[in-house]
């Protein structure tokens, strides 16, 4: 197979995967009905409604996984903050790095129990740019071009950062190494891999699976699959 027929071969299978998760978005595959509460509720059961615990880490993506050496490594954080920062791999592990315990959970429906992080805290990253007064939202870019968009309070939280590291190890290129984003609170879809540029707005912005009839916020103790 020729490296365009295999170029051809990528493009219909990401075609294919977008296609079928904008269906599941339609159908309100996976959906339970049950409300339990919020993220915010102290008394909301550990495992969100819908969701099955599994213990390895499925692999989801688009069918692209960019290769970041250290040596091409950039991340911009930018858009409305006083200070704007563009960080080399160096630059970013010179940042006071921390350690988290976190549970994640995946739109497709399953869960993972105590995973253990080490990377830079998103309120280390937020006090070194400072927003401005009118930034109320975070935008992620990915290498693969790929976008989401958080609310600014839910980035600004002591279990959400910029991981690069999953159980004492480097984090994998398929699960987004060498830099995620990890917003625990959140379905996973909202923890960008492969982060490029941390963009800080006023107005909302729906990224990639957004503009596809996923939900805007995606609060999994709420079941907020789809918008």
């Amino acid at each position: 197979m020729t490296e365009n027929e295999d170029a051809a071969t990528l493009g219909q299978g990401r075609a294919k995967l977008i296609a079928r998760k904008e269906e599941w978005a339609r159908e309100g595959r996976l959906l339970t009905g049950a409300t339990p509460g919020s993220n915010a509720d102290p008394d909301r059961p550990r495992l969100p409604p819908g969701q099955t615990l599994v213990r390895d880490w499925p692999v989801l993506d688009l069918g692209v996984q960019p290769d970041v050496p250290p040596a091409k490594f950039r991340l911009d954080v930018d858009g409305l903050v006083e200070a704007p920062l563009s960080l080399d791999w160096e630059g970013y592990m010179a940042l006071p790095q921390v350690e988290s315990v976190s549970d994640i959970h995946c739109v497709t429906q399953w869960s993972r129990y105590d995973n253990h992080w080490q990377g830079v805290a998103a309120r280390e990253l937020l006090s070194r740019v400072r927003p401005k007064p009118d930034a109320r939202f975070v935008v992620f870019h990915s290498h693969d071009g790929y976008t989401t968009n958080v609310p600014l309070e839910d980035f600004d939280q002591p279990d959400a950062m910029l991981a690069h590291a999953w159980e004492g190890r480097p984090l994998t290129r398929q699960h987004g190494g060498p830099l995620r984003g990890l917003i625990p609170r959140l379905y996973l879809w909202k923890s960008a891999k492969w982060l490029r540029r941390i963009e800080l707005v006023t107005f909302d912005r729906p990224g990639f699976w957004e503009l596809r009839g996923y939900h805007d916020h995606g609060d999994p103790w709420r079941e907020e699959r789809y918008g």
